[in-house]
C-alpha cells in the first residue's frame, strides 16, 4: 500500500476473462457456483466430484470417460473449495471448458476470478463512545463487543501490537471454531483471547499473475491496511499513541472488547475474488459475527458478483456484512459494494485537523494540512515555483497537466527547484511521493493541491519535508500568486494537532456516492463514518509513507479513506450485536439508518466537502451514524433472506440469477409478486414518469417491528418532499408489547403544477416522545 493510504483505492484493476494466442487457449481462473444437492452418490465428498468432474471434460487432456473411477488423489486444477456462503469451487480453466460446464445442470454459474483493490485516538470519542461507561449505554449494555467475533478480510495483522493484547479478557465464545493458521513469520502462539482466529489465501492472486515477490506467506500484515483496520474495529486501549506526535492519546477501537479474527486476503497487487469468497467462506464456517471488508471493484450485478454472493450466504448464516463503499468520489453512482444485504459505509471527517498554512509573500495565508513533524522552514520567505513551470524538459514535462505539474519522478529540474518552494498537483503519484521527487530535485518544501473533483477535502500526509495540502479553491489562489508575481514567495508554518473544528463532521469528497448501479430503491451508501485522518495500528518496519526513502519506523498510522469508516461501522455492528444477540443483520443496520443524524454539531446540514454544499442522500445514504442512539432506536425495519429474494423477484431477476445468488429454486410468482420499492429498507424510494407524474399515486408498504420495553404510541410527521404530497396510514401506531409487529401505508403522489428533472427529497419521522425513527424520502422524476 502507498502513502496514498486508502485514496490510492480509487483504481480499479481487472484482468481479461481468458485469452486466446494464435489458436492456442491459455487456462486461466474461475470461479464455479455448484449446486450441490446434484451430488452422485458414488462420490465420497464434493471436492472428489469437483475434480472429477473436471477431469471429465472432453477439452481436458487427461479426461476420463467415467469420472467416478478418478481416485480422490489425483492432482487437479482446483484452487479453492467453497462449502458454507458459497457451494462450488475455482479452477484455472480455459474458455472450452468453461462453456462445457455451464452446459452441465448442476453448475449454477462461473464467473472469471479478478483482482480487487482495498479501498484510525478520536473518532470513538467522536461518536459518542469515549465518555464514562454508562449501564444502558451501548458500551455497557455490550460489554464492549465482548461475546461478538468480527472477521477481517484484508492484508492481515501484526499480532504483537499493544491493540491486540487479552487482558482481562474472558474465554473465547465457545461457539468459536476458528483456527491460529501457522506461515512463515507466524505460529500459533501469536493467537489469544483477542486474536482467535488466523488464515491466509493466495492462491488466487498467484494464478491471476499477482507479484510475490518478498510476499510473506501468512496472516501476518507487511502493508499495515489489514493492522489499521482490525484495530479500527476491534482494537483495545493503548494509552500515549500517536504518530510522530500528532494524534497523541489513548488509542482504542469502537468495540475494543470483540474478539478479531482475520483472513489475509489481500496482496501486493490486489486481492483475487476466489481469494476474498474463500474468506467469505472460512470466515462464516469458523462462527464470526460480524465481517469487515474494506476492498471494492466495480460495480456489476449482484448474480454476476462473487463478493455479493459470499455475502449472501454470509447473512444467510446472520453475519453482519459491512464494506467500503469506494475512494471514488464525487464521481456520480461511483459506489461499489451495492447488493442490498451489504450495508455499504462512505467517509466523513470528525472534529480534529492536522493544521498547517501557507503564508503567501502577498500576505495572504491559506490553511492547509500536514503530518510533518521535522525541521521547520527558516522564519523567512522562501522562492516559491510551480511544477509545470519547473520542468526538467519543458517540451516534454512543461505546462499543467504535464508529468512536472504533478511533481512525478524525474520530472523536476533542479536548475529551477533548488532552494524554493514547490507547488505540486495532487494526482498521478502518491501526495507523499511528491516530497521526495522535491527534495531529490533541490527544493526545501512542497505545496499538494487538489485539482477538479477533488474539492476542499484536504488529507494530511507524513511529507518527507516541510510540506503541507490544500484545497482546490486555495490551488487556485496559489499559482494565481504565482503568474501575476515576479518574485513569488512563501512559507509553512505547522500549527500541530488541533481539536474541537467546525464544521463537523462533512462527507469527504473522495468517498464514493449513488445513485447504486444496482436499485434505485436501495440507496448506497447506506450510511457515512469516520473516515478521514484517522489514527489506528501500524506494522513494524514500516515508515509512515512506506516510501523506500523513508526511515522513519512508527507504531501508529493516520490513513484516510472508506476503508477506514468501513471497520467503524463493523466494530458498532458488534457492540449493537453484543447489545441485542438476537438482533438479524437487517435489524443491525436499520437501527444504525433509522437513528443517523444529517445535520452538524451546531445543527446545520452536514456538507459535501467537494463544494461545501448540503450533503444529499446519494452522498451520505441515511447519514451520519449515531451509536448511541442505535442502541435503543424503537422501532426497526427487519429484512430476511425471503424480503430480499421477493425483492429480486420485484426487480425482474430471472429464476436462474435468484438461484445463482441463493442457490435456491425460486418462481416469482404469486406471494413474491410484490414492488421493488416495497422492500422493507429503511429509505423509501420511488421513481415516477414524467409523462404521466400528474396522474401518478404510487403506494409504498413498510413494516416495523418494536424493540423497544413494554408497549408505546408513535404518531408520524411527515416533510414531503418539493412539489410531492405523501400521507401515510395509519398515522398512529400503538404497540403493547415488545416484538410486536405493525404496518404502515405511504401514497406519494405528484402534486398539480410540480417539476420534474431529477430527485427531491423529504423524510418521515415516527416517534413516541423518547425515539425519534426516521426514513428519508426520495422521489425520481
Amino acid at each position: 500500500m502507498s502513502p496514498l493510504g486508502s485514496l490510492v483505492f480509487i483504481v480499479f484493476l481487472s484482468f481479461s476473462v481468458a485469452s486466446i494466442d494464435a489458436g492456442v487457449e491459455t487456462a486461466q481462473a474461475f470461479i464455479v457456483r455448484v449446486q450441490n444437492d446434484l451430488k452422485p452418490p458414488e462420490f465420497s465428498g464434493v471436492e472428489h466430484w469437483y475434480g472429477s468432474t473436471l477431469q471429465s471434460l472432453s477439452s481436458n487432456p487427461l479426461a476420463s470417460k467415467n469420472p467416478i473411477s478418478i481416485p480422490e488423489q489425483v492432482k487437479t486444477d482446483l484452487i479453492h473449495v467453497y462449502r458454507t456462503v458459497f457451494h462450488g469451487f475455482s479452477a484455472k480453466l480455459t474458455v472450452q471448458q468453461v462453456e462445457e460446464l455451464k452446459k452441465r445442470p448442476e453448475i449454477l454459474g462461473v464467473f472469471p476470478d479478478q483482482l480487487r483493490q482495498l479501498q484510525t485516538t478520536r473518532s470513538p470519542q467522536f461518536l459518542g463512545l469515549g465518555k464514562a461507561v454508562m449501564p444502558n449505554g451501548l458500551i455497557g449494555e455490550s460489554d464492549s463487543g465482548s461475546n461478538v467475533v468480527i472477521g477481517v478480510l484484508d492484508t492481515g495483522i501484526w499480532p504483537e501490537r499493544r491493540s491486540f493484547h487479552d487482558e482481562g479478557l474472558s474465554d473465547v465464545p465457545s461457539k468459536w471454531k476458528g483456527e491460529c493458521t501457522e506461515g512463515q513469520n507466524f505460529s500459533k502462539k501469536l493467537c489469544n483471547k483477542k486474536l482467535v482466529g488466523a488464515r491466509f489465501f493466495i492462491d488466487g492472486y498467484e494464478n491471476l499473475g499477482g507479484s510475490t515477490r518478498d510476499v510473506v506467506r501468512s496472516a501476518r500484515d507487511t502493508d499495515g491496511h489489514g493492522t489499521h483496520t482490525a484495530s479500527t474495529a476491534a482494537g483495545r486501549t493503548v494509552s500515549n499513541a500517536s504518530l510522530l506526535g500528532f494524534a497523541s492519546g489513548t488509542a482504542g477501537g469502537i468495540a475494543s472488547k470483540a474478539r478479531i479474527a482475520v483472513y489475509k486476503v489481500c496482496w501486493h497487487d490486489g486481492c483475487s475474488d476466489s481469494d476474498i469468497l474463500a474468506g467469505f467462506d472460512k470466515a462464516v464456517e469458523d462462527g464470526v459475527d460480524v465481517i469487515s471488508s474494506s476492498i471494492g471493484g466495480p460495480p456489476v450485478p449482484d448474480y454476476d458478483d462473487p463478493i455479493a454472493i459470499g455475502a449472501f450466504g454470509a447473512t444467510e448464516h446472520g453475519a453482519f456484512v459491512s464494506a467500503a463503499a469506494g475512494n471514488s468520489g464525487p464521481s456520480e453512482s461511483s459506489v461499489t459494494n451495492i447488493a442490498p444485504w451489504i450495508t455499504t459505509v462512505g467517509a466523513s471527517s470528525i472534529d480534529r485537523r492536522f493544521a498547517a498554512d501557507l503564508l503567501l509573500g502577498n500576505g495572504r495565508i491559506i490553511n492547509g494540512s500536514s503530518l510533518y513533524n521535522g525541521k521547520p522552514l527558516p522564519e523567512k520567505n522562501l522562492s516559491l515555483i510551480y511544477g509545470g513551470d519547473a520542468a526538467a524538459e519543458p517540451a516534454k514535462f512543461g505546462v499543467a497537466g504535464s508529468p512536472a505539474a504533478f511533481c512525478m519522478p524525474e520530472s523536476l529540474s533542479p536548475k529551477l527547484t533548488r532552494g524554493k518552494i514547490v507547488l505540486c498537483d495532487r494526482g498521478m503519484s502518491a501526495r507523499a511521493a511528491k516530497s521526495l521527487v522535491v527534495k531529490e530535485a533541490g527544493g526545501v518544501g512542497v505545496i499538494v493541491a487538489n485539482v477538479a473533483m477533488e474539492g476542499e477535502n484536504i488529507i494530511a500526509d507524513a511529507h518527507l519535508i516541510p510540506g503541507l495540502a490544500i484545497s482546490e479553491s486555495a490551488g487556485h489562489l496559489v499559482r494565481n500568486y504565482i503568474s501575476s508575481t515576479e518574485k513569488p514567495e512563501a512559507t509553512i508554518v505547522f500549527r500541530g494537532t488541533q481539536v474541537g473544528v467546525k464544521p463537523a463532521p462533512v462527507i469527504a469528497s473522495f468517498s464514493s456516492r449513488g445513485p447504486s448501479y444496482g436499485s434505485p430503491f436501495i440507496f448506497k451508501p447506506d450510511m457515512v463514518a469516520p473516515g478521514v485522518d484517522i489514527l489506528a495500528a501500524w506494522p513494524d518496519g514500516l515508515s509512515p509513507t512506506e516510501l523506500s526513502g523513508d526511515s522513519r519506523r512508527i507504531k501508529f498510522n493516520i490513513l484516510s479513506g472508506t476503508s477506514m469508516s468501513c471497520p467503524h461501522v463493523s466494530g458498532l455492528a458488534a457492540l449493537l450485536k453484543g447489545a441485542h444477540p438476537d438482533w438479524s443483520p437487517g435489524a443491525v443496520r436499520s437501527a444504525l439508518m433509522t437513528t443517523a443524524y444529517t445535520h452538524d454539531q451546531d445543527g446545520k446540514p452536514l456538507l459535501d466537502d467537494t463544494d461545501y454544499t448540503s450533503a444529499t442522500v446519494f452522498v451520505m445514504g441515511a447519514g451520519h451514524v449515531d451509536p448511541e442512539k442505535a442502541t435503543n432506536p424503537g422501532l426497526i425495519y427487519n429484512l430476511t433472506v425471503e424480503d430480499y429474494i421477493d425483492f429480486m423477484c420485484a426487480s425482474g431477476f430471472s429464476s436462474d440469477s435468484i438461484k445463482i445468488i441463493t442457490r435456491r429454486s425460486v418462481s416469482c410468482r404469486g406471494s413474491h409478486k410484490i414492488h421493488p420499492w416495497d422492500i422493507n429498507y429503511p429509505i423509501i424510494s420511488v421513481s415516477v414518469d414524467p409523462s404521466t407524474r400528474s396522474k401518478t399515486r404510487l403506494t409504498v408498504m413498510r413494516t416495523v417491528t418494536n424493540v423497544g420495553d413494554g408497549g408505546s404510541e408513535y404518531t408520524v410527521t411527515v416533510r414531503n418532499p418539493k412539489g410531492i404530497s405523501v400521507t401515510v396510514d395509519p398515522k398512529k401506531m400503538e404497540f403493547k408489547k415488545k416484538g410486536e409487529k405493525q404496518t404502515y401505508k405511504v401514497e406519494i403522489s405528484v402534486e398539480e403544477g410540480g417539476e420534474g428533472g431529477g430527485a427531491v427529497v423529504g423524510s418521515l419521522s415516527w416517534t413516541d416522545g423518547k425515539h425519534l425513527v426516521t426514513s428519508p424520502i426520495v422521489v425520481n422524476i
